[in-house]
Formats: structure tokens, sequence, C-alpha cells
């Protein structure tokens, strides 16, 4: 049966009204019996994507402005298809199948300004592609990304279009850029040129003066050498094989660059910034960055105080450098995020992270650090968020005095160290320390004030959460945590712990996450806690829920690897009705007692996050996946298994007497069994 294809326009009312009044367009395409797709536009907008369509559509109002036709089936753009449309400023076929645009396709679209032709297959017929680009003088925005094109391609494609502000090449087959490459993209303000194959760009920019973004993530650059490029805003160089980045040092020119994204490359030294620069955002995660000032105190002849690169190209040959040389690192005073998360980082040179006033974020996560400088002279007072997480640090250096200098410090994340000896009352003295992650260390909680080798967390007004999973934790005093309005608490991972109703006292009233998982939690009361909505108690060996649960508003609930067999019908109904995620793998649920499964499975607001491995075990302790397991297999109800094992005992004693009865015949009176066989078998014959 052939599918007809027909489409028709409607405009709204109130368009009719008012000439003035903006088009919209609605564009249904009837596929025959399988209905109507309605596409919408506002604005002298066509919406016709994924529309099934194998041209541009020629029934459109001619003042429409904007075509949008991606996820179509178009092999071709033929010469006079867009002939109807004369107004036309913003024209997109992605993701469709293109192979072919002839040469005159945009002849009669002298206002177009917007095109995008990604995802398609122009390598094929790219040089028709560009003789059709050729008549676009307006163009500002065009977006060839995901074309198989090489760089002489696109080199042919953008030769004639001088207009361009913005330019995506993403997903292509670029090898090398050269001068010759963008020559005539005098205009341009953006470039992506991400994730192609580039491994070399040579002087490919540097007629660009008006360039502000460009994107070069996700190729093979090897290095950025002579960085000279002052007007760029934002350079993301991310997921490449970079060494090393250095700019220009004899420029006095300010650099206006702002963000800098070196992440995921093989940076061995701190990129050799701008002398003179606007740098808010460097990131430089995944790495191998390190600092080596260090190496300057040996005067062995085997170790060198100075680093040589060579054959960086054009007129540089070589440059010598020190390796502790502070000036190489530029300015770092306008810095605002620094990330070095994932390096080779063990020490900060004297008054490195003091170059950078103005330091909001700072992450480190992941390094090699034995020790840190929580002090005011070393740190910035604007820090908000510290993270030195996954580190080796066994020392915090602090003093209760100076500490409370770093008054902006909110999030502060210290966990998988070494830490044990800190000062008692160390994060007290942080007077807008709200976030605190000291997980994986080893941590006690004081019983008295003045306790030695252990942390007061009573009396800190601005702590909001905390996480002490995996701290050896084993006792918690009574009121351990009065006066500190804790919304997050988590002590899981702590097998050992003793936790007391007493122990989380004063947090009735904001406590509203509860982390237990794994420390051996038998009986406790989680009834005064009514502002509790997220509760773990994960890894426990609790053969039932406890009921207090009941009297909560959990939105939450963590159960896994537990020893419950089944949830009473009545809380599974309870908590259906409120919970909104649950957890609840690893139990060992009785398969014929499932019915707290349909409770939840039937309540649409309920998501049993790890449903698919969920197990039961059946009456002959066979594991089975919950949601393939039928019922039938319970052989029937709890009664009609009784009378199936009543049966069976009566048809055992019963064969047991008649065989008692036997051989008490065969022994004691064996004529009387002959007679009986004989009286009753041995009859004379009618015949």
């Amino acid at each position: 049966m052939q599918m007809s294809n027909t489409l028709h326009l409607r405009r709204d009312q109130a368009s009719r009204t008012s000439p003035q009044t903006d088009v919209m367009v609605f564009c249904e395409l009837h596929r025959g019996a399988e209905g109507a797709i309605l596409v919408t536009g506002i604005q002298s907008t066509a919406l016709c994507n994924s529309c099934q369509l194998s041209a541009v559509p020629d029934l459109l109002p001619q003042q429409i402005e904007e075509i949008f036709l991606d996820k179509n089936r178009l092999l071709n753009l033929q010469d006079g298809c867009l002939s109807r449309y004369p107004l036309l400023r913003t024209f997109s076929c992605a993701n469709n199948r293109l192979m072919i645009v002839e040469e005159s396709v945009f002849s009669e679209s002298p206002r177009l300004e917007n095109l995008n032709l990604a995802n398609n297959e122009l390598y094929y017929g790219h040089k028709q592609v560009a003789q059709s680009l050729s008549s676009l003088s307006q163009l500002k925005t065009l977006d060839l990304s995901g074309n198989g094109l090489s760089e002489d391609m696109v080199s042919l494609l953008v030769q004639n279009l001088s207009s361009l502000e913005s330019l995506y090449l993403s997903q292509n087959a670029m090898l090398r850029l050269d001068e010759s490459t963008f020559r005539n993209l005098h205009q341009l303000r953006e470039l992506n040129v991400e994730r192609n194959l580039l491994f070399e760009i040579d002087g490919a920019f540097d007629h660009m003066k008006k360039l502000q973004r460009l994107n070069l993530a996700f190729n093979c650059l090897p290095c950025l050498v002579n960085f000279e490029m002052t007007q760029l805003l934002v350079l993301n160089a991310s997921h490449n094989s970079i060494e090393w980045f250095i700019t220009n040092q004899n420029l006095t020119e300010t650099f206006q660059l702002e963000t800098l994204d070196l992440s995921d490359n093989h940076l061995l030294f701190f990129p050799f910034l701008p002398t003179n620069n606007r740098i808010r955002t460097l990131l430089l995660s995944s790495n191998r960055v390190g600092f080596y000032q260090h190496l300057s105190n040996y005067t062995s002849s085997n170790w060198t105080t100075n680093v040589e690169y060579y054959n960086l190209g054009q007129n540089v040959s070589s440059i010598t450098v020190e390796l502790w040389n502070e000036n190489l690192h530029g300015d770092l005073s306008s810095v605002e995020l620094l990330d070095l998360s994932e390096n080779k980082v063990n020490y900060f040179p004297p008054g490195f992270i003091q170059q950078m006033p103005s330091l909001y974020w700072l992450r480190l996560r992941s390094n090699c650090l034995q020790s840190f400088s929580l002090m005011p002279e070393d740190l910035p007072v604007t820090l908000y968020e510290l993270d030195v997480s996954r580190n080796r640090i066994t020392e915090l250096k602090a003093s209760q005095r100076s500490i409370s200098e770093l008054n902006n410090l909110t999030h502060l994340n210290l966990s998988t160290n070494d830490l044990q000896n800190l000062p008692a009352r160390i994060f007290a003295s942080l007077p807008k320390l709200r976030t605190l992650d000291l997980s994986h260390n080893t941590v006690n909680v004081c019983y008295l004030p003045r306790s030695s080798g252990c942390v007061v967390w009573s009396n800190i007004v601005s702590l909001k959460q905390l996480y002490l999973a995996s701290c050896s934790i084993q006792n918690i005093p009574s009121s351990a945590f009065k006066g500190t309005p804790l919304t997050h608490l988590e002590l899981s991972n702590n097998p050992d712990l003793n936790l007391k109703q007493e122990s989380l006292e004063g947090l009735a009233n904001t406590l509203q996450y509860l982390g237990l998982g794994n420390t051996g939690l038998q009986a406790f009361d989680f009834s005064p806690y009514s502002h509790l909505t997220s509760l773990n108690i994960c890894r426990n060996s609790l053969p039932e829920l406890p009921e207090s649960v009941m009297a909560l508003n959990l939105k939450l609930l963590d159960l896994r690897d537990n020893m419950l067999t089944t949830i009473p019908s009545q809380h599974a109904g309870m908590l259906a009705q409120r919970l909104q995620t649950v957890y609840m793998n690893g139990n060992a649920f009785n398969c014929c007692h499932l019915d707290w499964y349909k409770t939840f499975m039937e309540t649409k607001g309920i998501s049993i996050v790890d449903l698919s491995e969920i197990t039961c075990l059946d009456l002959n302790h066979r594991r089975h996946k919950v949601m393939l397991f039928d019922a039938i297999h319970c052989g029937g109800s709890s009664n009609e298994e009784s009378v199936v094992w009543y049966i069976l005992l009566f048809v055992t004693v019963s064969v047991s007497i008649m065989g008692i009865s036997i051989i008490y015949m065969l022994t004691f009176k064996p004529r009387m069994l002959p007679r009986a066989i004989k009286k009753r078998c041995w009859r004379p014959a009618p015949y």
C-alpha cells in the first residue's frame, strides 16, 4: 500500500486580525493510517523536524523567515527549492542524508544569516556545496559538524564566507590547520573544531583578530607554544595530548583570556601563562602537573636546574626555563576557580596560592599532598570551596585563632586522607562552614570539649552537612551534636558504632538525611526525627523493618543487604504512599510473601531503583528474580500446603500398619494365611 505524504498549513487566528502579528505556522504531515504529526512555529518560523520529508516543503508562507527540517530524509537540495522564501534568515537541515547541495540553491536567499548542515554526508559533493555557499554574503553562522570533511575540503567550503562570525566544524576528519585554512575569515568570533584528528595548528588563527571563543577539545595536539592570541576570551584545549602550554612572555599587552581549559592532557608543569592576563577560570584537572622548586637544593651534577624545549616551530628553536621561576606562572591575581584535581602535586611553592587573592574555588582532589595549611597566610580569605580529598594528608596545619580569618570558607572536603590528630575545636572556628566531609579518615567524637585526639561537633551554628563515613567511630556521646543544626549526617561504614538514642539529641527538628549503613544498627527509635526525608540503613542484617520508620515522611529509603524476609502489607501500603525512591536488593525475601512487591508496583509514585537485582527464596531455597517469579510455584495457600502434608502422613502410617500385619501373620500364624488364600482362590471350575 502506497503511503501518501501531504503537508497542510494553518495559521493562528491572531495572525489574521493584524498583518503585523507574528505568523504562527502549523505543518501537519499526514501519513495515511498512521495519523498526523503536528509541527508548530512562532515568529515566522516553520518547525518541520522528524516529519520524514524527502524535499523542502513548497507550501509554506512566503514571508517565512526560519525553516527547520532536521531529522528528515533529504538526500539533496535542488536549485530553486528555497526560491519561494526570499525573506529566509535561518535554514536548518541537520541530521539528514545530504550528499548534494546544488550550486544555485541559496542564490535567491540573500538574507540568509544562519545555516545548519550538521551531521550529513557533504564530503561526497563538497565542491558543489562550496559553490552554493559562495552566494551567501550575509551568512554569520555556519554549522558543518559531522560531515567527514578534511582540512582541504573545509578550506574550500569557507573561502568566500568573509562575513562569518561563528563556525562549527566538530566531528570531522581534519588533521592539520595552517594559515590558509581560514584565511578569509577575518570577522570570525567563535570557532569549534573539537573531535577531529588535529595534531598540528601552524599559524591558523594568527589573522583572526576578532576571534573570542576557540574550542580545540578532543584532538591530538601535543603542545601549545608561543601563544599570543591576546583577544581570546575562552580557550578549550581539553582532552588532547598537550605536554606544555607556553605563552609569549615578551608581550606586554594584556591578554583578555578569561577561561582556559587544559584538563585531560599530559601537562608536566603548571602552564606558563601570560604576564598580564584576566584569567578567572583555570582548569587543569587530569594531567601530570607538579612543582619542582625543591630540585634547586640539589648541588649534584646529576641534577639539572633548567628545562629546554626544542623544535617549537617558526623562528623559535629552543626555550630554556628555570623550574622554580615563579614569573613563568604569569599573573594569577584574577583567578577565581583553580582545578588541579588528579595531578601529581605534592606541595606548593611558598606563597603560590596567595598569588590568587580572588580565589573562590580551589580543587585539589586526587594529588600527592602530605600536609596542608588552613592558615590565612597560605590561603586567600576569599576562598569559598576547598577540596583536598583523596590525597595523603596526615597533618592539617591550623590554629583556632588564625583559621577564623577564613570567614568565607563554606564547603570543605577532606575525605580519604590519613588525618588522625585534629585540634578539637578546629572546625568550630570557621564562621561560615556549612558542609564538611571527613569520610575515610580516623576521627573520634569528643566526650568532653577539652578532650584530646578527637573533634567537638557541638555548637557549630553554621554547619548543616557533616559526613563521617568510614571514620572508625565506635562511640558517640550524648548530645554530641547539640547546638549544631545539622540537616545531613552521614555515619555509614562505622561497623563498630554504638549508637544510642541520646547520641543524636538536639537534631530532631533539623535532620533531613541520616546515613547509618553498615553500623551494626539494632534497635533505634526514628520517630522523633519528623523532618527526616532520606534514611540509609543498608548492610545492618536487620530481620525486619523498624516500625518507627512508619512514622516518618520519607522520600528515600535504602534497605539493601539486610535479612528482611518480607514487609507486612500494612507497612508496605504506608511506605508506598510516601516513598519516591527505595533500594531493596540483597535481602532474603520469601517468594511466597511478596505482597509488598505488588503494593509497590501498583503505586505509580515510587521507584524501586534496583528492581532487576532483587531476588527471593522459594520453598526449596532456590533463588529467583522477584520481577520474574510466578506465585503459582508456591503451591497455593498455607492451608492447602498443610493438607498435603497430612495426606502424606496418613498414607505413610497406613502402609506401615499393613506391613506390620503381614509380618505378624507370617511369623505367628503361618497356617492361617494359606487357608485363607485357598478358601478364596481354590474353587472348582464350572466345567
